[in-house]
């Protein structure tokens, strides 16, 4: 088979970055006067951020927050942001298998890069400002094998990219919405990735 290249995504799959995401959006809301209910909005997360930001800002000034919430982010969003359970052993099962290990994330990648080193995840490849089937490109481009992530838009990614998606019921979506939305298998989290691996290379070489 071709070297094996294991695409994650990041929010809600190896990282759990609502602590860090609702003190950014806080934050925002003091700058700006305008209310964002940061608990609703870390109850969602996936999606790009101007689709967040529209709910709450009119459309005239969508642009302008998102650029002070990334502004922000750096001083809010890393610190509190620890590793999802199981995926710093996750990312070493790939690396044990002599793997690599990419991230694609609706995140910008300067952001995405600053989470990855603060928590001292070992990621070969990073593609960053890419959401549902948007990251089959970046997936296609790296060669990767299979795609894990928590948003039936992960799974729509790994579809388009034709490689088999892995569920991790640990955001937004169910374990059913998953399945649904064409995960070829689903884990309650990534604590049981490594076990799962070999099963799910076969699944890739059926593909």
């Amino acid at each position: 088979m071709p070297p094996l290249m294991v695409g994650f995504d990041l929010d809600m799959t190896l990282v759990d970055s609502r602590p860090g995401i609702a003190a950014a959006y806080r934050a925002l809301t003091a700058r700006t006067g305008v209310s964002v209910d940061a608990d609703a909005a870390v109850s969602r997360l996936g999606p790009p951020l101007r689709t967040e930001i529209a709910r709450w800002f009119p459309p005239e000034q969508v642009e302008e927050a998102v650029r002070a919430y990334r502004e922000l982010y750096p001083a809010y969003a890393i610190t509190p942001t620890l590793p999802m359970p199981g995926a710093v052993a996750a990312i070493a099962a790939v690396h044990e298998r002599s793997g690599r290990v990419m991230v694609v994330t609706s995140k910008i990648g300067r952001l995405a890069k600053l989470h990855l080193d603060h928590l001292g995840l070992a990621v070969d490849e990073l593609a960053g400002d890419l959401f549902a089937e948007e990251k089959a490109t970046a997936l296609g481009e790296h060669g990767a094998t299979l795609y894990v992530g928590d948003h039936v838009a992960d799974m729509a990614a790994a579809g388009a990219a034709g490689i088999p998606g892995i569920g991790v019921a640990t955001g937004p979506c169910t374990g059913d919405e998953l399945r649904a939305a064409g995960a070829r298998l689903v884990l309650d989290d990534l604590t049981g990735f490594p076990a799962a691996l070999d099963r799910i290379i076969r699944l890739a070489l059926e593909q």
